[in-house]
């Protein structure tokens, strides 16, 4: 006759398995093994566990990779989740199974010094450095057990790196505009006249959806595109204001797809930093991001003279107001002020470029011109 198991201890399958009641808690996981020896050791172990945690309020160890498991199921509908996931994919070979107290910018340095070996940019390791911070904060303040415990007893101090390597914004004049939107495919050049106008992220032109245009009966502005927050990266509903260049821009799309208004091919472009924008970046010799089109439409209000406000609106920055619900007279006001940066006078520039001011250059309109004035169907 064979010895009896330790009481808690059913087989399920191949393996044994924990169903056992402990201080009013019910323990029902597996341990692992077939084997009954090594269940007993596995179930002994947890219950030493359990009664440190009840009797002298030790913490149970975990595992960061316990943690960032947990991070990312709480966390599955965050616009940045799959940055996450692939910066935590990165980290887990390094600290996946420290100890959720073992991991403090001491334990982080073979992380850092491999990703600066691979010439991974500062920002891209500090994206990394910041989940960790969010997470050890988590387990530290709001992740409780089922002993009332928290996770970790303190967060330690996870410092960012000073980002020495970040590029800097890069504001386009009009005759890099022409330029660059004149060696861009058509389909890029019309994402990218929308862009310089609006002030819109790759990711909102990409994605953005007819059903998002809101007919406004005011003056001349005609609609606008309310995209929803969880499409905005600062989780605010983000008004579009289109003037008269993006208003073409808009028009020459419509009828040509049911879903979204700039496509290629009859599909949904993912990104617009794609191979078509390299090679024109490559033949102009000008090494402009999507982003930069931001920075320029911003550039261009500012000299245009557009108050710190409206620039926020326009641009979709966070602010304290809603800047969905506008009167009449505030959303005739946010049109012309995009129009400030289209029409013919054109505000020039002075930027400043490394350590010398670069002349301000006049604006050569004909190629560009040609490409915004297309007649709007009505």
């Amino acid at each position: 006759m064979g010895r009896k198991r330790m009481p808690g201890l059913v087989k399920r399958g191949e393996n044994w398995h924990i169903n056992k009641k402990v201080g009013g808690v019910r323990i029902c996981e597996s341990t692992g093994t077939s084997r009954l020896e090594e269940a007993e050791k596995y179930l002994v172990r947890r219950l030493e566990t359990i009664r440190q945690a009840t009797v002298y309020g030790v913490r149970p160890k975990r595992l960061f990779r316990e943690a960032a498991i947990k991070f990312l199921v709480e966390n599955e509908h965050k616009r940045s989740i799959r940055s996450d996931v692939e910066r935590l994919k990165m980290l887990d070979g390094y600290i996946g199974n420290l100890a959720l107290e073992s991991v403090h910018m001491s334990t982080l340095q073979p992380y850092i010094m491999a990703r600066q070996k691979e010439g991974v940019k500062t920002r891209t390791i500090n994206h990394g450095l910041q989940v960790i911070r969010h997470i050890l904060n988590l387990a530290s303040g709001e992740w409780m057990d089922e002993y009332g415990l928290t996770w970790l007893s303190a967060s330690p101090k996870i410092k960012l790196l000073a980002e020495h390597d970040a590029r800097k914004p890069y504001p386009l004049d009009w005759e890099e505009q022409d330029r660059l939107f004149t060696a861009l495919a058509p389909h890029l050049r019309e994402m990218a006249l929308f862009a310089v106008n609006t002030g819109c992220r790759d990711s909102e032109i990409c994605k953005l959806r007819w059903e998002w245009e809101v007919q406004v009966p005011v003056g001349e502005v005609g609609s606008v595109f309310v995209i929803p927050a969880e499409r905005v990266k600062n989780g605010e509903d983000r008004l579009v204001v289109l003037n008269q260049v993006a208003r073409a821009a808009v028009e020459r799309q419509r009828g040509k797809h049911p879903q979204f208004v700039f496509t290629y091919r009859g599909r949904a472009i993912h990104h617009m930093l794609n191979n078509g924008w390299r090679k024109a970046r490559k033949q102009t010799g000008l090494a402009v991001r999507v982003h930069d089109l931001k920075h320029t439409f911003g550039r261009r209000l500012r000299s245009a003279g557009v108050s710190f406000e409206d620039r926020q609106d326009l641009l979709g920055h966070k602010s304290s107001r809603i800047t969905t619900h506008y009167s009449t007279a505030e959303l005739l006001n946010l049109w012309k002020a995009a129009n400030t940066v289209c029409t013919g006078s054109r505000p020039e520039l002075t930027l400043l470029r490394t350590a010398c001011i670069t002349e301000s250059r006049k604006s050569r309109a004909g190629a560009f011109l040609g490409l915004v004035e297309t007649k709007v169907s009505d």
